[in-house]
């Protein structure tokens, strides 16, 4: 599903690292636009706005609109950020441009629904989530804001896989060889534990009886 911000940016003249803690003196961020057959573009945008869209859910994932006061806005998808190694700020971000046929691999994230009727659930199992998310293949303009999966009908010891949501046909896991799990309703630890007790209890209970009983006398041969 095509999902658009907009960002406001200026076109900027690189000038190395001087120059570009220079621009964060100035609440700007350095950022760079590229892709297949375009030049790439130095520019930058609002550090306070860049904060804010990269701790918002799906910032990867998210198509944005590069306003540089032209003809038309870039559209393009967010690929890298460079963070400060002491104070974990962004002094650097990547932008791929992307058109009608650009396909990309993206990590979209998952999402289950229905938890509250889920009888697993509701009988104290747990959901264990094996994957957060998962990386896809697709056109850039149908990126799904995240892969939903149903476990409504799930009991203790049921598991979901890919296989289990429905996706546009042109998104595709670039896990491709199998139907990988995506989650499981597992039992909780403390009844995992009771019932491990409950088994190594009957095993110690059968050695036992079989040392208590006689060995049986062979019968003389005859001679």
């Amino acid at each position: 599903m095509e999902n658009t911000s907009i960002i406001k940016a200026e076109v900027r003249t690189p000038r190395g690292k001087g120059g570009a803690r220079e621009l964060r003196r100035k609440g700007r961020l350095p950022a760079i636009i590229y892709g297949k057959d375009f030049e790439p573009v130095a520019i930058d945008i609002d550090l306070d706005f860049s904060r804010r869209e990269i701790r918002r859910p799906g910032f990867r994932t998210r198509l944005y609109d590069i306003d540089l006061n032209q003809d038309s806005a870039i559209r393009v998808l967010p690929q890298a950020v460079a963070y400060h190694p002491v104070t974990d700020d962004p002094v650097h971000m990547d932008f791929l441009r992307v058109g009608p046929d650009t396909r990309v691999t993206v990590d979209v994230p998952v999402a289950f629904l229905n938890q509250e009727i889920c009888p697993g659930l509701k009988r104290g199992g747990v959901l264990n989530i094996v994957r957060r998310t998962i990386n896809v293949n697709c056109p850039a303009n149908l990126i799904p804001e995240a892969i939903e999966f149903d476990v409504a009908d799930l009991e203790i010891g049921d598991s979901l896989h890919i296989s289990q949501t429905e996706l546009d046909p042109a998104v595709q896991p670039t896990i491709g060889d199998r139907d990988f799990t995506v989650a499981s309703i597992v039992a909780p630890s403390a009844l995992v534990s009771a019932a491990t007790a409950e088994e190594e209890e009957e095993e110690l209970e059968e050695e036992e009886e079989l040392e208590e009983t006689p060995e049986t006398e062979e019968a003389p041969t005859e001679e």
